[in-house]
């Protein structure tokens, strides 16, 4: 089975810098695309930044200049750095993954827990 652990929410003031990390561990043959969402109190999750398997990448709109997506493929690992934090980053951040599982029989998708990032003012 696979999983995902998450890691490098907190609190942190307006304008400064946070870098998450998502783990994959379990049967995985390959990852083919890493994303990270977000939640915020109230509001419906959104997509933050995508990266696929051949290193392109997508940033949302409110997020493009300040976070950054990275993956390292050795450790089954994505990243996301983000500066210039604003108070309306706050949320709780998942990561997902579509990854194809060890016995190569199709795609599926996962999801980690969740690590929550609060901006403070």
């Amino acid at each position: 089975q696979v999983q995902l652990v998450e890691s490098g929410g907190g609190l942190v003031q307006a304008g400064g810098s946070l870098r998450l990390s998502c783990a994959a561990s379990g049967s995985i043959f390959e990852i083919n695309t890493w994303a990270y969402y977000r939640q915020a109190p109230g509001k419906q999750r959104e997509l933050v930044a995508t990266i696929f398997i051949g290193g392109s990448t997508n940033h949302a709109d409110s997020v493009k200049g300040r976070f950054t997506i990275s993956r390292d493929n050795a450790k089954n690992t994505v990243y996301l750095q983000m500066n210039s934090l604003k108070l309306e980053d706050t949320a709780v951040y998942y990561c997902n993954a579509v990854y194809s599982p060890g016995d190569r029989r199709g795609w599926l998708t996962v999801w980690g827990e969740g690590t929550t990032v609060t901006v403070s003012s």
